[in-house]
């Protein structure tokens, strides 16, 4: 359990330095986006969760770990939890007075942040990706942009497993004239396309930018924009998932018949 975690390096990057904006940023830019273990009280009943909340002097806190051993050795015993991302939990919690406390006690990453924190985080969180119809007329290669966004993109992305094959970043010219930033998808499956577009606009939202935008496109790899994307963009490889090789049923192949005890 020595493995440092995503929380932990950002963590440890915020308490290096402690005025710094960015780092703080890109630790709660983190902390929405990962799957957090929330522990219960009991059982989930549907919908319905019954978080165990620790009465501390200053506030209440919930309690989420970044892994599901590190929920089981804080609480020495088999506990029901939730797995929810962060953005998740932090909208849950959003205006109940009650804090959260990360990974106490079983990592380096351990903090309590106080209900104020949560709030803020939620309401951060609040304006998501909106829809909107324009024609690109003319790409170029991007410019002008802060290269801790990239390397915060780049970041995000890379964490964003067989959600699409790649990305390319770059300057947009639309038939009104208006210009800026775009990312294209190539090969985005339908269903991650949301999910796609969040994670970008999350980015955005822990930037430290005012006013920071970047449009996002789908498109499949055979569309002849595709092709125009890849002269000029900056380019952002998504993994692909790992390949699982089918087992063979025992006893299926002949000339290896299956051990009997």
């Amino acid at each position: 359990m020595t493995d440092a975690t995503r929380l932990d390096d950002a963590h440890a990057t915020m308490e290096a330095a402690p005025e710094d904006a960015g780092a703080r940023l890109w630790f709660y830019e983190i902390l929405a986006a990962s799957e957090l273990y929330l522990m219960l009280k009991s059982e989930p009943e549907g919908e319905v969760l019954d978080p165990e909340v620790f009465e501390l002097p200053e506030n209440s806190f919930v309690l989420v770990f970044d892994r599901e051993d590190r929920l089981a050795l804080f609480a020495g015993r088999p506990v029901p939890y939730a797995a929810l991302s962060g953005r998740s939990i932090a909208s849950m919690l959003a205006g109940q007075g009650v804090g959260l406390g990360l990974n106490l006690d079983v990592a380096p990453s351990a903090i309590l942040l106080p209900p104020e924190a949560v709030d803020w985080l939620a309401e951060t969180l609040s304006e998501g990706p909106s829809e909107v119809e324009a024609r690109a007329q003319e790409f170029s290669a991007p410019k002008g942009l802060p290269e801790a966004m990239l390397t915060a993109l780049d970041a995000r992305l890379a964490a964003m497993t067989g959600r699409a094959r790649k990305a390319y970043l770059v300057g947009v010219t639309y038939e009104s004239g208006a210009r800026g930033h775009m990312l294209g998808f190539v090969g985005a499956a339908f269903e991650a396309q949301g999910a796609l577009a969040l994670a970008v606009s999350e980015v955005l939202a822990f930037s430290g930018l005012e006013a920071a935008a970047l449009d996002v496109a789908f498109f499949d790899a055979s569309d002849p924009v595709a092709a125009r994307l890849a002269r000029c963009g900056l380019r952002f490889d998504l993994p692909e998932p790992p390949v699982v090789e089918p087992r063979a049923a025992p006893g299926s192949d002949p000339d290896k018949p299956p051990l009997l005890k």
